[in-house]
């Protein structure tokens, strides 16, 4: 059966669902999934079946083979995730007709941690285990209600406000030195800034509609030893700062990570023949014989990480790149206790395009790669899709240095130490290295 053929018998299908006579739109989209080869046709069809099948089992059946011919297939993923009770139809959202929240709609969510003993404010320890108390020492061992974290299905957000808005209204500390945003810890009078640890008053009134992270990798050392690896790290690139170096800051930075799957279609010229022939006696001419050659390349990347934020974007895009995500941990507000955390500027949908234009760009060289054999290749991302996301905090320690009249930014990975540090242009490796002790204001 032709391809228009085909198509003619789903929309009458469609027509007939649409006005409620079920028996026929079943016969219609049986008699064309009996003889449909097309992967796109096949997915569609399913999906219009799930809609007939009043049975759960059944609805799920039709759904699951719909996904299995095309995984990308936004109105099935939603439906199942409708069936699965992971997404409700009250919260399915036109993104073009989404309107801001106004104030009195906005509720501030803030915790704060008292000590048993004295009430006095309980910060997290670098081990990720234990609260103290700041006043009389007291340690609380904490045990989180989540023990995993838990990535989010991308679909189901998308079409609810989560995936275009802000919605948990928090506490923001904005610097008017560097522009640097962060979450505020509850009750906070006074707050500085992690980056350029210039000194604010904080303003209560001022709230900002935010995600909450979903996932954290925590702190795993103190400053003091951070500040060992900074002074290792200047010792090693044989330079000393040229004036007073501030202890390295403790921060949390968010990044967006993203599952990505389905396939990239292909298509391109092989080259099967080719033979030389005589032309009118002027000699041999080569003759070459092409078929066109089509296919799909099936994609999966896990945890490909987009920063959430454009601050020392171009630095912190080399430092992420060697965090353990094996050792995310399910987010729990007590974990920022003490931690100053950035807010996040790129909106999950933004950052979703960058994540799939990104994936895409990197699986069509490999493919193209592989296939270096076809000319004219061309592909395609229309059955790639994006599966999951979460929000995920990354420690970071940070400093600046003073050299030649310049502040120059010094990032350390505060999971396994490593540095992503900015060195000057004019900067020389010298044979006779310097002494660097006693640059770093109130070192070890």
């Amino acid at each position: 059966m032709s391809e228009a053929r085909l198509r003619s018998l789903m929309l009458s299908g469609i027509t007939a669902l649409k006005t409620g006579e079920l028996n026929s739109a079943r016969n219609y989209f049986e008699r064309a999934l009996y003889t449909a080869r097309d992967h796109d046709l096949l997915a569609d069809l399913w999906f219009y079946m799930s809609e007939i099948e009043s049975d759960e089992a059944k609805k799920r059946n039709a759904l699951d083979e719909a996904l299995s011919y095309r995984m990308t297939h936004a109105r099935a993923r939603r439906s199942l995730a409708i069936l699965n009770g992971t997404l409700k139809v009250g919260e399915i959202v036109d993104s073009n007709t989404i309107i801001a929240p106004t104030a009195s709609e906005r509720e501030t969510n803030a915790d704060r941690f008292e000590c048993p003993s004295c009430a006095g404010i309980m910060s997290f320890s670098p081990d990720g285990e234990t609260l103290i108390c700041d006043f009389c020492t007291t340690k609380d061992k904490t045990e989180s209600n989540h023990s995993e974290n838990q990535e989010q299905d991308f679909f189901s957000t998308m079409a609810t406000l989560r995936g275009h808005s802000k919605p948990i209204s928090r506490k923001v500390f904005h610097c008017e030195g560097c522009s640097a945003e962060f979450i505020l810890a509850p009750d906070a009078i006074s707050e500085s800034c992690a980056y350029c640890a210039s000194p604010h008053i904080v303003n209560h009134g001022e709230t900002r509609d935010l995600l909450n992270p979903d996932a954290i990798i925590l702190h795993k050392f103190n400053q003091r030893h951070a500040a060992q690896l900074l002074i290792k790290w200047v010792k090693e690139n044989n330079f000393t700062p040229q004036g007073r170096v501030l202890q390295p800051r403790g921060v949390y930075i968010p990044v967006w990570t993203f599952d990505i799957g389905g396939s990239i279609s292909y298509s391109g010229e092989r080259l099967t023949e080719e033979k030389n022939r005589d032309v009118y006696g002027f000699g041999l001419k080569a003759e070459k014989t092409y078929i066109t050659e089509r296919g799909n390349s099936t994609i999966f990347v896990d945890d490909l990480i987009i920063p959430a934020a454009k601050k020392h974007e171009r630095f912190l895009h080399s430092l992420i790149k060697n965090y353990r995500l094996s050792e995310t941990k399910a987010y729990d507000p007590r974990y920022l206790s003490n931690w100053a955390a950035e807010t996040y500027e790129i909106e999950l949908s933004t950052a979703a395009l960058e994540a799939r234009s990104r994936a895409y760009k990197n699986e069509k060289k490999k493919l193209k790669r592989s296939l270096y054999q076809l000319r004219n290749f061309r592909s395609s991302s229309a059955n790639m899709a994006i599966t999951s996301y979460k929000l995920l905090l990354l420690p970071v320690w940070m400093t600046t240095y003073p050299y030649e009249d310049k502040d120059y930014l010094v990032l350390i990975n505060g999971q396994n130490g490593e540095i992503e540090g900015e060195l000057p242009d004019a900067l020389k490796p010298k044979k006779k290295k310097s002494s660097v002790l006693g640059w770093l204001d109130e070192v070890i």
